[in-house]
């Protein structure tokens, strides 16, 4: 009997002594839980042996690098936010404070109403076109915007386009050099979308360009290419970021979302743009996806 007794009592003393370890073990963590920065990299480690223990420290773990991630993605969805909003502010005043100093000057100069009034227009239309731009881009990043593709004519958009702008190009001295073995080009993709495509690269064209405009087709694509404008050379490895601008001084208009939308549009119908320079002119490409 003492023998069974004594077992007995070893046994229980190890259960009680795990028990032990088990409580020391939750306390330290808990402490160090308590104790640690929420930005801290920390991860905890478990002493004791066993399956469960090991288990619930992966868990513990796993959740806390949950939560660093989600603290970062909300950190960069600041960081994305303050930076959208400083660099389309500038955009956005600019014409509103030149349509306001003109709608102050029509009372001081009545005999000149009518040239006031279009400049007016004007800058309200240059503020429509930033605040659509921005519209247009953040709901492409959100993915509200699908797009319905099937296989569709490549060239009717582009005329359409073209024809939007004339009296631009006119007035620019552009007369479009158009390349085209073949009009029936068909591709996959969303004619409205790319309809938007070829109007963000015609502005850009006139806009940045050093005057001219040619579109050719080749290997299942398009290219749009222009010379290049005065000042620096755009770095066509970020020539679709977003806001990109290749001058600083932002002389020329536009919000830097143009070619940013055209890429999304392009990868969104399963196709991809890309830029490169050669020789004195900037060359835009446009790949088409193969029909699925």
């Amino acid at each position: 009997m003492l023998p069974v007794l004594i077992l007995a009592l070893t046994a229980l003393g190890a259960a009680l002594l795990r028990l032990w370890s088990y409580r020391a073990q939750m306390l330290e963590m808990a402490r160090i839980l308590e104790e640690t920065p929420a930005e801290s990299n920390l991860s905890l480690t478990v002493g004791m042996p066993g399956a469960v223990p090991r288990r619930l420290c992966r868990a513990v773990n796993a959740r806390l690098e949950a939560g660093r991630q989600l603290q970062l993605e909300t950190l960069r969805g600041e960081q994305e936010l303050k930076y959208t909003m400083a660099c389309i502010s500038h955009d956005i005043r600019t014409p509103l404070a030149g349509a306001m100093g003109y709608l102050q000057l029509l009372d001081e100069e009545p005999e000149r109403r009518e040239e006031y009034l279009e400049i007016v227009q004007k800058r309200l239309g240059e503020l429509d076109e930033l605040l659509e731009e921005l519209f247009l881009y953040t709901r492409l990043q959100s993915g509200a915007l699908p797009l319905e593709c099937g296989k569709t004519s490549v060239l009717p958009p582009l005329w359409d386009a073209l024809a939007e702008f004339y009296p631009q190009l006119e007035a620019a001295g552009i007369v479009p050099d158009l390349r085209f073995d073949r009009e029936d080009m068909a591709a996959w993709g969303n004619a409205e979308a790319l309809g938007r495509v070829y109007r963000n690269l015609i502005a850009n064209a006139i806009r940045h360009g050093g005057g001219g405009l040619t579109v050719f087709a080749e290997e299942g694509g398009l290219c749009f290419s222009n010379p290049l404008g005065p000042g620096p050379e755009p770095d066509t490895a970020h020539l679709f970021d977003r806001f990109y601008q290749s001058n600083p001084a932002r002389g020329k208009g536009g919000a830097g979302l143009g070619l940013a939308i055209v890429r999304e549009l392009m990868e969104q119908m399963g196709g991809q743009a890309s830029a490169g320079t050669a020789g004195d002119r900037l060359e835009i490409w446009l790949r088409f996806a193969a029909e699925p």
